[in-house]
């Protein structure tokens, strides 16, 4: 197509809400009740072929009703996970060869498909997969990866037009290249947008991906899968296997054509993968791309001139919502003695009537369950290591793994601000308060800023101007997303990208074309229109006259006519 093309022009998709009587509550109970009785195989996609893993069987159950099973995946094998590989690298030549608007175009037509037809599959399957209210499902599996697919367009073609200057004659073009090999992308449980935005976004940029996605969020993943294989994504392009890491990190992390990582997940597992990748940096045929978004520690600190009120909204929406398993949630906070006073049983109060229950019954519930076993056993160990400690008082919080793995929304106040419930990340429904002298709130911010290793999210309330300022300031190192007067959750693509750094990652700010320059291989081309040539002896001191005379002889002239 001989056409110097602009791309439609992203806006934040709406959320839409799910309140009796709508016809949008209507259709996504009944694709809940669907896909609650289906009990899938939840195979592994390689070069377009379904098949499941060739390890050990894996049941997918709901969390919030472990003895309901929603599918069985399996453990990929070191076989099958060269399988991909090979599939990806297959796929590669037609993939990188395409255009970009052809590119593009598959990921808007999934935006359009998930905004319409779609949208009650992917949101159902994440209510059922991992315990996500109807709302939450609506912002995440929805609206978010809609957005991610159409601004991702938008921020590539922007990048794709960053071009350099040229001075008379010759023309300079960059050329954006996908990298030399694979990427693979790594994703987590807790938001169906970016496991399929981890994947996607290398894809936009030409390259193939191997993609493993987190066996607890496997469900929506199967669907993931399916969403793009109806917009047209090109077999092999993303390969999709399944189950634990053991096999991807046996064959993947040291194979030579390895070019990325996409990673979000734990510090723990991320700081692994850098680690081995290290350890095997002769072995690859380029510098492999590493990006990731990893654990926070997020705060709240609240000013002496804070509104109770605001505090307390940030505080209940910050760190319950989706039962604080949101990378931003707010899991610390430091409110000064004046404030907690007025506000500490209204808090209490407030969590303990937040319901808690099967989200996929009662679309109205607020909170749903932990996501598996091993995360309720981590949230009651650290409560019960809570109750054990003299200067914790647990405020409000229980746990119950009867029929799901539910924890309620827990405070716990501490008068040691190094305690470990203000370093750990728990990953749950559990805010720990440091309580102030107000007079001591300079040496608390101090404090407070490298109190955890993390640097995510965190929030300033005050109604003070200087002190925002000041907070702002001090404050500068300690959150790559850093809200004043609202709560760390919440950031929306194309308006607020997401990040942070020290061991929350590399800060490469998902939804944004910080994160797409990651996914290129720039090659600067330049060409002379009329080439310099020698004239006479080099001498290197000398200026060169640059351009052969044209000879005319050639012009039909008789000899000497010319002349």
């Amino acid at each position: 197509m001989d056409a110097i093309t602009s791309v439609p022009v992203p806006a934040n998709e709406p959320v839409r809400g799910y309140a009796p009587g709508t016809a949008g509550r209507g259709e996504l109970e009944n694709r809940i009740k669907e896909l609650t009785g289906a009990r899938l195989d939840l195979t592994m996609t390689i070069g377009g072929e379904r098949r499941l893993g060739g390890g050990a069987p894996i049941d997918v159950v709901q969390p919030h009703n472990h003895a309901s099973v929603l599918g069985t995946t399996a453990d990929a094998t070191p076989a099958d996970v060269r399988a991909a590989i090979d599939a990806a690298a297959q796929a590669a030549p037609a993939w990188r060869a395409l255009p970009f608007e052809e590119r593009a175009a598959i990921f808007l037509r999934a935006a359009d498909l998930l905004s319409g037809p779609w949208r009650a599959t992917l949101n159902a399957s994440t209510i059922l997969g991992q315990s996500k209210s109807a709302h939450q499902a609506e912002i995440d599996a929805a609206c978010e990866l809609i957005d991610f697919f159409r601004f991702n367009v938008s921020y590539a073609r922007q990048l794709l037009s960053e071009q350099p200057v040229s001075s008379p004659g010759v023309w300079n073009r960059m050329e954006y290249r996908p990298l030399e090999g694979f990427v693979l992308a790594i994703t987590p449980f807790n938001f169906t947008s970016i496991a399929a935005n981890l994947p996607a976004a290398a894809a936009l940029m030409g390259n193939v991906v191997v993609w493993k996605p987190s066996p607890t969020q496997q469900f929506s993943a199967h669907f993931l899968m399916r969403l793009f294989e109806a917009a047209g994504l090109p077999p092999g392009v993303i390969n999709m296997v399944t189950g634990g890491g053991a096999a991807v990190s046996e064959v993947a992390l040291p194979h030579p054509d390895l070019a990325g990582i996409h990673f979000t997940g734990s510090t723990a597992t991320f700081q692994h993968l850098w680690r081995t990748v290290g350890e095997g940096i002769t072995g690859y045929r380029s510098y492999p791309r590493l990006v990731g978004e990893t654990g926070g520690k997020d705060f709240v600190v609240a000013h002496p001139s804070a509104s109770a009120d605001v505090l307390s909204t940030a505080l209940i929406r910050g760190a319950f919502e989706y039962q604080g398993q949101k990378c931003s949630a707010a899991s610390r906070a430091y409110v000064p003695r004046s404030l907690w006073s007025r506000m500490r049983d209204d808090l209490v109060s407030a969590a303990e009537s937040l319901t808690m229950g099967d989200v996929s019954g009662d679309l109205s519930t607020f909170l749903g369950a932990v996501i598996d076993a091993r995360a309720f056993a981590k949230h009651k160990d650290a409560i019960d290591r809570a109750r054990a400690t003299g200067t914790i008082d647990v405020l409000t919080g229980s746990y119950d793994d009867s029929t799901g793995y539910f924890v309620k929304p827990t405070i716990l106040e501490c008068s040691d601000p190094t305690d470990e419930i203000f370093v750990k990340e728990y990953f749950g429904p559990i805010l720990s308060v440091h309580v102030y002298d107000d007079s001591s709130y300079d040496t608390v911010l101090d404090q407070m800023e490298s109190a955890a290793p993390y640097a995510l999210t965190g929030s300033i309330i005050a109604q003070d101007r200087h002190a925002i300022t000041d907070a702002t300031e001090r404050l500068r190192f300690a959150a790559g997303n850093f809200y004043i007067n609202d709560k760390p959750t919440g950031a929306v693509v194309g308006q607020q990208p997401f990040g942070g750094a020290r061991a929350s990652g590399t800060n490469d700010k998902a939804g944004s074309i910080f994160n797409l320059i990651r996914w290129v291989n720039a090659r600067t081309i330049k060409e002379a229109f009329v080439p310099p040539v020698i004239d006479g002896p080099y001498r290197g001191d000398v200026p060169q006259s640059g351009s052969p005379q044209p000879d005319l002889g050639g012009l039909g002239y008789p000899d000497g006519a010319a002349g």
